[in-house]
């Protein structure tokens, strides 16, 4: 079976990545938005930004052996569980994107919330800083895959290093086209 005919959705390497954020009441940043609209330049800089306003910031990160164990639904429940607890000043009150959570905190939950709620746009952008920043090192340890450039995902030229060179420690084996390539 080629991997190019196999149509991906999200990242086929690397780890899931969550942010928990709280903002000061009147925090206010223009443009605020969730990442994905918003170009590299423009997240890099409301990272730093957002590093050194928030009243706290905590992270979450589950590695791709355990995506593969549990699933990404999962994977991604257990890192927003764990970017919550590395938060160093207990929240009152979570605003949570699209999953709902079982926390000992009141929440509520808000589809599509990195476009309506800044302090869930805000970890958005800390969240995929991080995991882009940290992909872009691994890029460094495989640089045949050109992670620094997909992040991971399935693009052609992803593809087309898994075809020539196989898959890396980093790549989820429970994925397809991954999967299909470790099963052959």
């Amino acid at each position: 079976m080629s991997l190019k005919s196999i149509i991906s959705r999200g990242p086929l390497a690397g780890p899931v990545v969550t942010a928990a954020v709280i903002l000061p009441a009147d925090f206010y940043l223009p443009g605020l938005d969730d990442s994905k609209k918003l170009s590299e330049q423009k997240r890099d800089e409301y990272f730093e930004i957002l590093q050194s306003s928030a009243i706290a910031i905590g992270v979450g990160m589950i590695d791709v052996d355990e995506i593969d164990r549990i699933n990404i639904y999962e994977a991604t429940k257990k890192a927003m569980k764990s970017a919550i607890i590395h938060l160093n000043v207990q929240p009152d009150f979570l605003l949570i994107d699209a999953v709902k959570l079982n926390t000992p905190y009141p929440s509520e939950v808000i589809i599509k919330g990195d476009g309506k709620s800044i302090s869930i746009a805000a970890a958005s952008i800390i969240a995929k800083v991080t995991r882009d920043r940290l992909m872009s090192d691994i890029g460094k340890e495989y640089p045949e895959y050109g992670f620094a450039k997909h992040m991971g995902y399935g693009t052609k030229e992803h593809l087309a290093a898994i075809q020539q060179f196989g898959i890396t420690p980093y790549h989820r084996k429970s994925f397809s086209p991954i999967k299909e390539y470790v099963e052959k």
